[in-house]
């Protein structure tokens, strides 16, 4: 259930991204076209988890959920970090890594070996 959950998370946060681009672009400081980019990466990317939740093993699952979490948790600090020292590209951080890391994890979970 957690892999469904995180997969309509993405789908979710995506779909937020694109049609929320303009306005969360100028409260983030982010321009829009990667916003685009982004939700465009996110929804894809939860759109593949799901599908593929009865095809790959939950250990590949788990083991790339826990990378792509982390990385995320990571990019979120240095962008809180970006922005109190008072640079303007903290969004930006936050931001391009949801516009790379869900396409890596995508093609890392499609290229994973199937279940048994």
């Amino acid at each position: 259930m957690g892999i469904i959950g995180d997969g309509v998370f993405k789908v979710l946060l995506g779909v937020i991204f694109l049609v929320g681009a303009v306005w969360l672009g100028h409260l983030l400081g982010v321009p829009v076209w990667l916003l685009a980019v982004s939700g465009a990466a996110l929804l894809v990317s939860g759109v593949i988890e799901i599908r593929y939740v009865h095809r790959r093993m939950v250990r590949t699952y788990m083991r790339l959920m826990v990378v792509y979490d982390s990385g995320w948790m990571l990019a979120t600090l240095a962008g809180l970090l970006v922005a109190w020292r008072g640079g303007g590209a903290g969004g930006e951080v936050w931001v391009g890594y949801q516009a790379a890391a869900p396409v890596v994890l995508a093609a890392l979970l499609v290229a994973a070996a199937p279940s048994r």
